[in-house]
Formats: C-alpha cells, sequence, structure tokens
C-alpha cells in the first residue's frame, strides 16, 4: 500500500493497532499522567546471545492468528538489548540527512480528508465525549514530535524512536550494518528469556514491564511507574540479558503478513488485560508498512557477529 492510500485508510485501520476486547466507556474518566519511576544506567552491552534452538512458535496461543503451534528452528543470533533510542536515530539522522515518511508529503489522493494529506502520524488520545475516536491523525507528528508539533523529545534521548514506518527501521539498520529481527528470531529470543506467557509480572506482585494497567483506554493506573513510553532499559533484563521485549513500544520484524503489512510483536504501553492483552511472546500485530505510531519503535540484531566461545568445561 502506498502512501496515498494510507492517507484514505488510516483512521479505521489504526483502530486495530491497539489489540482486541472490551471497550471501555469515555465516561470512565482521563488518563493521568504518572511520576516517572528512577531508571537504572544503560546495558553495559549493546548486544547479547540468543542461543539457536528448536523451539514451538505460537504457544499457547490466546487468538486465531496466533496459532497453530509449530516447531521452528532458529539459529543462534545477537539481538540488541535495548531499543533503538530518539538519541541514537539523531545520530542516524544527523551523519545521512534522512527524512522518515511521516515527513514526506504523501502523493494527492482525491477524496482523501485533506489533513491526511499532509505529512503526520497517529496518535493514541482517551476517548472524550467529544471525540470517541482513540487514533487520530495528528498533521505534523514525526519522530522529533511523537504526538504532533507541540510535543518534543527534549530531555528524553533514552526513549524508544516512534513514529517510525518499516522502511525507516530498515534504513536505520542498513545504516548500522545490522538487521531487523525475523518473527521467528523475535519470538525465540522472547519465549527463551523467561517472559511469563500470560501477563508480565514478577513475582513481588509487580509489573515486570511497561504496559497498561487498568481499564483502557480511559484509565492507566501507572502502577509499573509510566503512563507512556518508558526510556529503554528501566525495567530488568531477562535471562539473555535483553530488556523490553514486551511491552513500552511494539517492535517491528522484517516478516511480512501479506502484500502491505509486516508483523509487529511484543506489545506497547497500551496494552491491557481488558484489551490486547498482546504483552506475550506468542503474541503479533499486522501493522501497514507505511504507517508510523506513537507506539510502535524497532530493535536491530547482528547476525555478523560471531558466536561467542563456549566456556571450558
Amino acid at each position: 500500500m502506498n502512501r496515498g492510500d494510507r492517507a484514505l485508510l488510516s483512521v479505521t485501520m489504526i483502530v486495530a493497532l491497539a489489540g482486541c476486547g472490551r471497550e471501555a466507556s469515555p465516561s470512565d474518566g482521563p488518563i493521568d499522567t504518572a511520576v516517572p519511576a528512577p531508571c537504572p544506567a544503560m546495558p553495559r552491552a549493546d548486544y547479547a546471545w540468543v542461543p539457536g534452538g528448536r523451539f514451538v512458535m505460537g504457544a499457547d496461543a490466546h487468538l486465531s492468528e496466533e496459532g497453530p503451534p509449530r516447531e521452528v528452528r532458529v539459529a543462534g543470533f545477537w539481538m540488541a538489548t535495548h531499543e533503538v533510542t530518539n538519541a541514537e536515530f539523531a545520530e542516524f539522522v544527523r551523519a545521512t540527512g534522512y527524512r522518515t515518511l511521516a515527513e514526506r508529503d504523501p502523493p494527492p489522493v482525491p477524496g482523501a480528508p485533506p489533513e491526511m494529506l499532509v505529512p503526520g502520524g497517529a496518535v493514541f488520545a482517551a476517548p472524550t465525549d467529544g471525540n470517541p475516536n482513540w487514533w487520530r491523525w495528528v498533521v505534523g507528528a514525526e519522530w522529533r514530535h511523537p504526538a504532533g508539533p507541540e510535543t518534543d523529545i527534549d530531555g528524553h534521548s533514552r526513549d524508544p524512536v516512534v513514529q517510525i514506518a518499516y522502511d525507516d527501521a530498515l534504513a536505520y539498520a542498513r545504516w548500522a550494518g545490522k538487521d531487523l529481527p525475523s518473527e521467528e528470531q523475535w519470538e525465540l529470543a522472547a519465549s527463551t528469556g523467561g517472559a511469563d506467557r500470560n501477563i508480565p509480572m514478577g513475582r513481588d506482585g509487580k509489573p515486570r514491564a511497561n504496559y497498561y494497567q487498568g481499564v483502557f483506554p480511559v484509565k492507566d493506573l501507572g502502577t509499573d511507574g509510566y503512563r507512556g513510553r518508558a526510556p529503554v532499559a528501566c525495567f530488568p533484563a531477562d535471562g539473555h540479558g535483553i530488556h523490553d521485549l514486551i511491552g513500552n513500544v511494539w517492535e517491528w520484524t522484517r516478516s511480512t503478513a501479506g502484500k502491505d503489512h509486516n508483523i509487529i510483536k511484543g506489545g506497547s504501553f497500551l496494552c491491557a488485560a481488558n484489551y490486547c492483552a498482546r504483552y506475550r511472546p506468542a503474541a503479533r500485530q499486522f501493522q501497514e508498512r507505511s504507517l508510523g505510531t506513537d507506539h510502535i519503535g524497532f530493535r536491530l540484531i547482528d547476525t555478523a557477529r560471531p558466536a561467542p566461545t563456549p566456556a571450558p568445561d
């Protein structure tokens, strides 16, 4: 699908990005602003080794598109310990002059709403009595201004970069000499790293990822310390040493889903138990390649780096 087609279909399609489940009423109340939780230092290692092997993909599927379970084999690979940040993407833009799809003019399409014929992106907003839509096309929304021109990333250099279309993520990966993970690689990393198959909650009863606690889409309790994107690597690493595979922002994979969509994995800060619940390794979503949102980012893998030397017995 080209950007003109996207302009015509974006409003209806992006509603599906949040997942599936019960709709809450706008009368449930507005979203509050959480007090950010303190974050530890960034991980020392940029990449962590994920041993290869056979595993059951789609295990414990909750939704029809996640199954049937099937056994797959994946070779070992290095995966980034955190999602690509605003600071890292800014370095890429400074070095290359790259402009994301959200910053480019879409081609004119007869009948398209005027606001969708200028650069912008999809932004989540709590529904109100005056506007029940959860997702809105915001002119001027792009990676430097994730929710529109009145917002910016000052003071958020460690946040995951968003408003990134698939081609933008791929361009960054190629510049960095890396790649985007396949769905199989991503799910192997998440499922063998110790992510819970049902809900990212620790034994202490505290959230182990940035997701939506409360009644979606109108009341996020912020039990995890955030009511929006969190800086990367604020939550504990998994067994491989990788942070935020579950929650925070969805992540692009290079696996396709038909002609115009790719698979995204991991869920986001908008995934709640009453709606979406895609904060699980097996969960998947089909995302229009040309559409950026304020809850989709990406991370890299490195398949060129040699496997680690086995420790002596």
